[in-house]
């Protein structure tokens, strides 16, 4: 048993386990792959160990939590890029003890390994005066400009994530009175959702737009770079970036944070926040899981905490049966809660 070769097993995960899973995308596969690349890198370096050699009692906590380290350490590497790597191989073995019991006790070590705490940076946003600078930034008399704003005010107003704007078709596009978009997010999991009725004027103008799309070029991309291929994650953020730069000389006070396409994404849930929208219906706008992630938002913005606890305040009128002693309490418990 000890000889169980640990490549044939990683083989039937990523040749037959992970291609029956339809609601794993094609970044998370990347992301598992990499991981085991990275993990044979590892044991060539600093083991010595060649991977045709590999067997799973080879492979123990000791092993894995040395990789980590070395993640960490010598890839430099950020405790969330360390915790994913971690998550794919527990992946993996999570696979090996469902499909192969009898492997349980060399996969049980690896599975108790826990994730590191990752440190939770300040959420960076921009205010609707800056969005609509940026917004306005592209030159829409040049073809590139007409392109730009196109994508920028889509990856604002939609709350996408950048790779959902890169992967978009035309048919993803639904432009008349009550316009959406659908995007494919995580897990290959897919939302619809509402675009401002400015935003589709902007966006009727680009696919209107000869120097853009005609019968000889449209390849069914919403949005391609000028050899006709689909805008990558790093074109996005470079179009961002040039826009961002120029703006930041002329108004340093409102981009002075530092910005990237997932800013946008920020800014329009706290601008949603802002304007009272229940964060149940943020949540499925921006496609998160659970509304506990989505609830990071109210935590950020001072305002938002002012007025809940203000109104928090003024539902405990002196009508009530609560004491002062208890409405204080009452709203420093709050304090702390939001």
């Amino acid at each position: 048993m000890t000889n169980f070769k640990f490549g044939n097993l990683l083989s039937n995960y990523f040749l037959k386990h992970i291609p029956e899973r339809k609601n794993y995308s094609e970044n998370t596969i990347k992301s598992y792959r990499d991981s085991f690349i990275l993990f044979f890198e590892f044991c060539k370096k600093e083991t010595q160990i060649k991977i045709e050699k590999l067997t799973l009692d080879k492979i123990n906590n000791k092993l894995i939590e040395a990789f980590l380290y070395w993640l960490e350490k010598d890839k430099k590497y950020s405790i969330a890029s360390v915790n994913q790597r971690l998550a794919a191989i527990k992946a993996f073995y999570r696979f090996v003890a469902s499909e192969n019991p009898e492997l349980l006790k060399y996969c049980s070590s690896i599975l108790t390994i826990k994730s590191k705490k990752v440190e939770i940076k300040p959420m960076n946003y921009l205010s609707i005066n800056a969005i609509e600078k940026l917004l306005n930034a592209p030159d829409i008399n040049s073809k590139y400009g007409i392109r730009n704003k196109a994508l920028l005010t889509l990856l604002y107003d939609s709350g996408a994530r950048v790779q959902e704007i890169a992967d978009l078709e035309i048919h993803d596009l639904k432009l008349n009175n009550h316009s959406t978009v659908k995007l494919k997010g995580k897990g290959n999991k897919t939302r619809i959702v509402p675009i401002m009725p400015q935003s589709t004027l902007i966006l009727t103008n680009y696919l209107e737009n000869e120097n853009w799309f005609n019968k000889d070029k449209n390849s069914g991309l919403l949005f391609f770079n000028k050899s006709n291929n689909k805008l990558t994650r790093a074109g996005i953020s470079y179009i961002l970036s040039k826009y961002v730069k120029i703006l930041k000389k002329e108004y340093p006070e409102i981009f002075s944070i530092k910005i990237s396409p997932h800013t946008l994404r920020h800014s329009k849930a706290m601008h949603l926040l802002e304007a009272g929208v229940n964060l149940i219906y943020i949540r499925d706008f921006l496609g998160h899981v659970s509304v506990i992630t989505t609830e990071i938002y109210a935590k950020v913005n001072p305002e938002i905490k002012r007025k809940a606890i203000e109104k928090a305040a003024y539902q405990f009128s002196s009508e009530t049966k609560y004491s002062k002693k208890e409405k204080n309490d009452l709203l420093e418990w709050l304090k702390d809660m939001i």
